[in-house]
């Protein structure tokens, strides 16, 4: 037995609602995450290793949580994965309140030379539990797939984008004030456990299941059924297995080079993260205010190309075409990060903003077309697979990279997306 596949009449606003919320606890903690792992022994290799554990683990866990959603639901997933949130920020909080006690040395002339601490030892920790059960996009992309009519892809993809960004304008202007405190960073990671607290919340009680006909062809074990509140409902009946698997993904046409773009993208976007917080704290001499400041910046102008702008343009163009026009306008916006001026790095946020906005959201549209309605969950969970390699490269190796190169590893990440760009052309015309 299987999904029937139809658009169901569900309103967005619940799952707009969750993506906000953990975007917005995720990005109170991102402006102080490098004065911190800095403060407890890191260096610029070791905040890219931090990010590069939640990477590594998701990558074991998005495809499992990709999958177990188009069999169980999305509902149930989002639950499971918001709680393994809410618990890692809650060891988050617990490594503040330990002693910064030496462990380790470490040191290389690659990696430059930092300590491992006990509450260094904890984030790890945190962020591999938050990798593990970090389906919360993937799984959400593939909701919004379920519920949104294909012509309408592109658009509702711009909605959780700005979504996204606008928890990204309000959480570093909160750790902005919460941090200047006499609590200090204790205040913004505790507003990070009760985000997430209130995101599991919204999941349990208002947001509605996506796909109301589960797979139901193979008997599971009792405890499963119980932890998953697995429902079995009448289902039209198909012929086969029709389960999704990786084989299946990649056989369909078009999807191997929209994750490759995927990907691509991705890592440009990883060697920016991991280098332009050191960057700024380090190289420009940034406050935490500051750097909060800039990512508010950043996030407001995201929120309005995706938003109106992307709205306006997915009318008139082509999903192919903007994932063309904004991927050529992203790479350009990568090498104005290389200069060393205040307001060359305003412009090249604001073209950065706009060339994301337009490419990102239609990307994933492209993706969601392609894989159909039977393989959302899987197609997505390889997505967010490809997206945790990516970050494992990215950050690792753009921490590396800034170390040995500094501010040209911005002009690396642009021709990066260059390469994604000219891949983009592979596209035939049929998608979209």
């Amino acid at each position: 037995m299987a999904t029937s596949t139809r658009q169901q009449a569900v309103p967005l606003a619940p799952i707009l609602s969750v993506v906000f919320i953990g975007t917005l606890g995720f990005s109170i903690v991102l402006p102080f995450l490098v004065f911190l792992v800095l403060r407890l022994g890191g260096n610029a290799f070791a905040y890219g290793l931090v990010g590069a554990t939640y990477s590594a683990f998701q990558l074991v866990g998005a495809p499992i949580l990709g999958r177990w959603s188009d069999r169980y639901g999305r509902r149930r997933i989002l639950l499971l994965s918001q709680f393994g949130t809410f618990l890692s920020w809650a060891l988050f909080l617990l490594a503040l309140s330990l002693p910064v006690t030496p462990l380790l040395d470490i040191g290389g002339p690659a990696i430059g030379t930092f300590t491992l601490t006990v509450p260094l030892v904890l984030l790890f920790t945190a962020r591999a539990l938050d990798g593990l059960t970090g389906g919360n996009v993937s799984v959400a992309n593939a909701y919004v797939a379920d519920v949104t009519a294909e012509k309408d892809r592109s658009a509702s993809f711009g909605r959780m984008a700005v979504a996204q960004n606008l928890g990204f304008v309000a959480g570093p202007a909160i750790a902005g004030l919460l941090g200047a405190t006499p609590w200090g960073e204790i205040a913004p990671v505790t507003a990070a456990l009760t985000v997430s607290a209130a995101a599991l919340v919204l999941i349990g009680m208002r947001l509605p299941e996506s796909r109301p006909c589960l797979w139901v062809d193979r008997p599971q074990p009792a405890y499963i059924g119980k932890l998953l509140g697995q429902e079995q409902r009448n289902c039209h009946e198909v012929q086969g297995d029709h389960r999704p698997g990786l084989q299946h993904v990649f056989r369909l046409p078009n999807v191997g080079l929209l994750l490759t773009i995927h990907f691509l993208i991705y890592l440009a976007f990883n060697f920016f993260y991991v280098a332009f917080p050191v960057h700024a704290a380090t190289g420009l001499g940034w406050s935490l205010r500051g750097v909060g400041f800039f990512f508010s910046y950043l996030s407001v102008l995201m929120v309005i190309v995706q938003g109106p702008v992307l709205r306006a343009a997915s009318r008139r163009v082509s999903d192919r075409a903007l994932v063309r026009v904004g991927g050529i306008i992203l790479a350009c916006s990568f090498l104005l990060f290389a200069v060393e001026s205040a307001w060359v790095l305003a412009l090249g946020a604001a073209i950065l903003a706009l060339g994301n906005g337009l490419m990102w959201p239609s990307l994933l549209s492209l993706l969601s077309k392609a894989a159909g309605p039977s393989a959302q969950g899987a197609t997505q969970g390889i997505a967010g697979s490809a997206s945790a390699v990516a970050s494992i490269a990215g950050l690792v190796v753009g921490g590396v990279f800034y170390g040995l190169l500094g501010e040209t590893v911005f002009v690396l990440a642009g021709l990066i997306v260059g390469v994604a760009w000219m891949a983009s052309w592979g596209l035939p015309s049929t998608t979209g």
